[in-house]
C-alpha cells in the first residue's frame, strides 16, 4: 500500500497551487484598487491645505481651486522629479514665449506651476529662483514632499491652477512651446462651434466647455522605429496593443507629455483621475470617453532629451495599471463622478 503523497495525483496538487496563486494574485489586485478608490474617495472630500511658498515675502499663499473661476488665460503646469539640470533651459523657453506673447497681447495672461514631485536633488531651489525673478503672480512652485509619481504630480498642479486653459508639459522641453498655440487654436475652433449651437446662452465662455486637446508624436513613429533598438520597438509595440485594448481606439500617442484642457474638462478629468505614475495618460482618455469630452489630438514638434526617467521596471509598472485601469472601472470598483 502506497503513501498518502504517492498515493495523490501530482496534476491534482499541481492544478491546486495554481488555483491558489490564481486567486492571491486576484485578490491582491481587487484589496489594491480597492485601496485606491478609498484615498481617491477621501482626497474628494477632504479640505486642502496645500499653499505656495513666496520666497520674496517669505508668506504663505493659499492654493486656487479648480472649482473656482478662472483668473488667468492659461495655466502651465510642470512636474520636475530631480530635473535640476533640464529644468532651466526648458523654462527659460517657456517664459520668454510667455513674456512675448502677453506684451504683444493685453488679454494675454499667464501663470507657470512648476510641481517638485519629491525631488532629492536641487529642483525646487532653481524653480523657487525663478519665482523670485519672474514674481508669485506669474511663477508658483508647489512642494510634494514626498515622490508620488507624474500623474499625481499633474493632478495637483492641476486641481491649483487659475487658467481658462491648462497646458501640461514635461520638464525637459521636449516639445516647442510655442506648439501650444496649435492646442489652443483647436480647442477655441470647437469651442465657438459649441457656441454657435447655443445661441441663446451668451454667458459661454471658453472655461466653460468641455475640451481636451493631447499632443501627439505619431507622425514621427516610423523615423522613432527606424533609430530605436529592436527590442524597444517590441516592447512599445506591445504597450501601444495594451493601451489599445484598455482605452479603445481614438488617440494614437497617449504619453505624449503635452495637453491641454479648458478648465471644465479638467475639473471632470483631474477629480477623477485615481493613477498617479506612468499611464494617468490612457486613464485620461478613458475618462474623457466615458465622460463624453471631444478629444482632438495634435502633432506636435518633439525631440528625444536625454535623461529619461523611464526604465523597464516602468514598462512593468505600466502594464500593472493598464491591468488596474480595465479592472477598476470594468468591475465598478473605480466610480466615475459626473
Amino acid at each position: 500500500m502506497g503513501t498518502p503523497w504517492t498515493l495523490f495525483d501530482p496534476y491534482l496538487l499541481l492544478f491546486s497551487l495554481v488555483l491558489v496563486a490564481v486567486f492571491g494574485v486576484a485578490a491582491f489586485f481587487l484589496e489594491h484598487m480597492r485601496r485606491i478608490g478609498c484615498k481617491h474617495s477621501l482626497e474628494r472630500t477632504a479640505s486642502s491645505d496645500d499653499f505656495f511658498e513666496d520666497p520674496n515675502s517669505l508668506k504663505k499663499v493659499p492654493c486656487p481651486s479648480i472649482f473656482d473661476q478662472a483668473e488667468k488665460y492659461i495655466s502651465l503646469i510642470i512636474p520636475a522629479f530631480n530635473e535640476e539640470h533640464r529644468l532651466p533651459g526648458a523654462f527659460a523657453e517657456t517664459i520668454n514665449y510667455l513674456q512675448k506673447r502677453s506684451a504683444s497681447d493685453k488679454s494675454f495672461s499667464y501663470e507657470v506651476l512648476i510641481v517638485d514631485d519629491g525631488s532629492s536633488d536641487r529642483t525646487s531651489n532653481v524653480a523657487f529662483d525663478f519665482v523670485r525673478k519672474y514674481k508669485i503672480e506669474n511663477v508658483r512652485v508647489l512642494i510634494l514632499g514626498r515622490n508620488h509619481g507624474k500623474g499625481e504630480a499633474i493632478r495637483k498642479g492641476m486641481l491649483h491652477s487659475r487658467g481658462e486653459l491648462l497646458l501640461m508639459l514635461d520638464a525637459d522641453g521636449a516639445t516647442k512651446i510655442t506648439d501650444l498655440e496649435k492646442l489652443e487654436c483647436q480647442i477655441c475652433t470647437l469651442a465657438e462651434k459649441v457656441k454657435e449651437l447655443n445661441p441663446d446662452d451668451q454667458s459661454l465662455k471658453l472655461s466653460d466647455i468641455e475640451v481636451a486637446a493631447f499632443g501627439s508624436r505619431a507622425h514621427l513613429e516610423k523615423q522613432a522605429l527606424a533609430t530605436r533598438k529592436w527590442y524597444r520597438n517590441l516592447l512599445m509595440k506591445g504597450f501601444h496593443l495594451v493601451v489599445l485594448l484598455t482605452a479603445g481606439p481614438g488617440i494614437r500617442d497617449t504619453q505624449c507629455g503635452f495637453k491641454m484642457f479648458t478648465r471644465t474638462a479638467a475639473r471632470r478629468l483631474f477629480t477623477n483621475m485615481r493613477l498617479k505614475r506612468w499611464c494617468f495618460d490612457v486613464e485620461l482618455v478613458y475618462l474623457c470617453k466615458h465622460l463624453s469630452i471631444p478629444m482632438i489630438e495634435v502633432s506636435v514638434n518633439w525631440s528625444e532629451i536625454p535623461g529619461s526617467k523611464v526604465r523597464l521596471t516602468s514598462i512593468i509598472h505600466m502594464l500593472f495599471e493598464l491591468i488596474l485601469i480595465r479592472l477598476g472601472y470594468g468591475l465598478g470598483i473605480w466610480k466615475i463622478h459626473t
